[in-house]
């Protein structure tokens, strides 16, 4: 395995065509736990971000009745993705080029989605990306579909501190960048028709939110 260049902050090895994410190796189980519980049934996904793929695999693996469309903005990304799919049995569609920033990214999407799923993307985007992503979910979900993000957010005064830490190296590295106020990202869902269903305390001080289109 040789090293890539960093990438979402960290430095991944290269195996093949497959990255591999040490982030993704701590979190991916947890996370498809989270997610065997909050998908409906014959959930068909859309991933934002997916990075290297191995988010992907750990939530099909999790659930049999799921399909999963990944996405990701970065070709070395999306190689990774299809590679890792090869294990999972034709329930990984092939990696979409989706970027948020990009106006009507949804349109690319052809495929029915009943939920969106974002990992630890929006803190190191410029927070245009978080209102793209939510401007085009309001267009591609039906009434009930889901958004679900995850990764660290800021809650006031009960911010852990090392959220507010991370916040601070964040901005010092693009000061477009941020640990996102929990309050900022649920008023941004309800301008766009989303209510949060659900607030799920995750390791290492993150979150999984779950937002639903229509819901009250």
């Amino acid at each position: 395995m040789s090293p890539t260049p960093p990438i979402a902050l960290e430095g991944r090895a290269l195996s093949g065509a497959r990255l591999i994410s040490p982030s993704a190796g701590r979190n991916r189980d947890v996370i498809a736990r989270t997610l065997h519980g909050a998908l409906p049934p014959e959930a068909r996904v859309l991933e934002i971000a997916s990075g290297t793929g191995e988010h992907a695999l750990a939530c099909v693996r999790a659930r049999s009745d799921i399909v999963w469309q990944p996405s990701d903005p970065d070709a070395a990304s999306r190689a990774s993705i299809d590679d890792w799919a090869c294990e999972a049995g034709g329930r990984i569609a092939p990696a979409l080029d989706l970027d948020t920033l990009a106006a009507r990214w949804q349109e690319a999407v052809s495929a029915s989605v009943t939920s969106v799923f974002c990992a630890n993307m929006i803190h190191i985007a410029p927070w245009e990306a978080a209102i793209g992503l939510v401007e085009g979910c309001a267009g591609l979900l039906k009434e009930g579909g889901q958004l679900i993000l995850y990764g660290p957010f800021l809650e006031g005064g009960d911010s852990a501190a090392s959220n507010l830490d991370f916040d601070a190296s964040l901005k010092s590295r693009d000061p477009r960048w941020g640990v996102r106020p929990l309050q900022e990202v649920r008023a941004l869902a309800v301008r766009h028709g989303f209510a949060l269903k659900q607030r799920i305390a995750m390791p290492a001080n993150n979150l999984t939110l779950v937002f639903e289109k229509g819901a009250s």
